[in-house]
């Protein structure tokens, strides 16, 4: 496994990052493909066997229940310490007044307990898993650099909104002295290729790292065009970007036909495009089968030639910017 530093910060974390949003109670409520905990934790072992050692979860995730398997995880396997660990707060997790946004009040009663889901008294990155039209920058942006002098919080990072908002909330932070973003969670794929346009500019010049989710674009880039999986019948938020096969078939065929002449899985291929990527830190992947993981971390090692990168980007179709 190979490191970086996570934007200009000083935070040095794995180039492949474990999302955790595949582990929770499927009784939950919140999707049906989620991996209970002990289907989870070898997840977690054996992303520290490949050096992994970036995890991503969020309180929204099986409200809540993610978290906790993420804590007992690093109980079992690891020491808090030897771990970057990532969780977010917006999403709607409850109807009460702190259940949702990034309020003073969301911001202070999430963060604690998903401390407490955690079994630690701190996180590494706290990120803003939307942008909140409803609150004031300035409210957002001093509750969260209070949590950071409360000591609940390390770094602080933002995720899927316009580049102008992520400009403001910048922005704001810099006019009062507060803690500035060091990384940007996007949207980004051979599918999804529209935070190239002002985003990854704007990251670029700010000094923030992206970490992007779905960089396998669901799952799609990681199998022949048209083939189904149980999660791709059952998530309507990537439906909604990838329904149209037919668009994306000339990409998905260019990353199977390079996979096949370098006699690895489509999945390292379309990881290693998105890892060549200077502003790209870490991609986030999501395993629900042992191969996930072991195919992110030999994506590390691959350096595309300048035709298979041609001939992976040339088939894009511009899309509408969404997720946000």
């Amino acid at each position: 496994m190979h490191y970086a530093r996570l934007g200009n910060s000083g935070l040095k974390v794995s180039r492949i990052a474990l999302g955790c949003m595949s582990f929770g109670d499927p009784a939950s409520g919140f999707q049906q493909w989620t991996l209970p905990q002990d289907d989870a934790l070898p997840y977690f072992k054996q992303a520290l066997e490949l050096g992994i050692n970036f995890w991503d979860t969020a309180n929204v995730y099986s409200f809540g229940d993610s978290e906790r398997i993420v804590g007992e995880a690093i109980r079992r396997y690891t020491t808090r310490d030897d771990i970057v660990l990532a969780t977010k707060v917006f999403i709607k997790v409850g109807d009460g007044p702190g259940e949702s946004g990034l309020s003073r009040k969301a911001i202070m009663q999430q963060i604690d307990a998903s401390l407490t889901r955690l079994g630690t008294d701190y996180v590494d990155l706290y990120q803003i898993h939307r942008f909140d039209p409803d609150t004031s920058v300035e409210e957002t942006m001093e509750a969260l650099h209070d949590v950071i002098k409360a000591g609940k919080v390390r770094y602080i990072g933002a995720s899927a909104m316009w580049a102008w908002q992520f400009s403001k909330l910048q922005h704001t932070a810099d006019l009062h002295g507060w803690t500035r973003f060091i990384s940007m969670q996007d949207q980004y794929s051979l599918l999804y290729r529209e935070e190239e346009r002002e985003m990854f500019g704007l990251l670029e010049d700010q000094g923030v790292g992206s970490i992007p989710y779905s960089p396998l674009a669901k799952g799609r880039v990681a199998r022949p065009a048209g083939q189904q999986t149980t999660r791709s019948t059952d998530d309507p938020v990537g439906n909604s970007f990838f329904a149209d096969t037919d668009r994306d078939r000339p990409v998905i065929e260019a990353v199977q036909s390079i996979a096949e002449a370098r006699g690895v899985p489509m999945a390292q291929v379309a990881m290693a495009w998105v890892l060549h990527n200077p502003v790209v830190t870490a991609p986030i992947v999501g395993a629900t089968k042992t191969h996930h993981l072991d195919d992110a971390a030999a994506a590390v090692d691959i350096t595309l030639t300048q035709d298979e990168t041609a001939q992976l980007e040339r088939h894009y179709q511009v899309r509408a910017a969404g997720g946000f």
